[in-house]
């Protein structure tokens, strides 16, 4: 996996270092990621779609197993057969579950690793992906780290002991 550094967040200050130059946006019927990659679920992942009324059978695939080294990380998204798409990729284009989606696609195309106090925000560099670098996405600012990442901020700095009741970014732009 090919994936270059957009940002980090310092979860104590909160400041963020991002690369002004990187831009990005989802663009509408576009739907690449929900037919290109497979897509691990978390047991949070699981329960939240079965709040929907779905039954696990219907959207776990129990024979794609994701690792991380040795560590079992969860069984996969089911896909369509004759598409290969997510179970939930609607004839619209658009997610059936959507306030509900897995973190996996919540967080697509970034990933997120932390090193003790700090976030680093890495976009993959996928082909298929045309939202990465597009001219009419948005810069890495303090909007965007709370919208796509601001549930799993919020997370790690309960993790680590830290207050979430002044959640505002500051942008320390590099």
């Amino acid at each position: 996996m090919k994936k270059r550094w957009v940002a980090t967040v310092y979860l104590d200050t909160l400041q963020i270092e991002s690369d002004p130059s990187f831009k990005f946006t989802c663009l509408p019927k576009c739907a690449r990621c929900c037919i290109e990659l497979d897509i691990p679920l978390r047991d949070e992942d699981i329960a939240k779609i079965e709040e929907l009324d779905y039954n696990a059978w219907e959207f776990v695939d129990y024979e794609k197993m994701f690792y991380r080294g040795d560590k079992f990380l969860g069984y996969g998204l089911k896909k369509r057969p004759f598409d290969d798409g997510c179970v939930f990729l609607g004839d619209d284009y658009k997610c059936k579950i959507y306030s509900h989606r897995p973190l996996a696609c919540r967080l697509y195309p970034f990933v997120l690793i932390r090193h003790g106090m700090n976030l680093e925000i890495y976009v993959k560099e996928d082909s298929f992906c045309k939202g990465i670098n597009n001219p009419n996405g948005e810069s890495i600012t303090g909007n965007f780290i709370i919208q796509y990442f601001g549930n799993v901020i919020e997370e790690y700095r309960h993790k680590l002991g830290i207050s979430n009741n002044h959640y505002k970014p500051k942008n320390l732009i590099i």
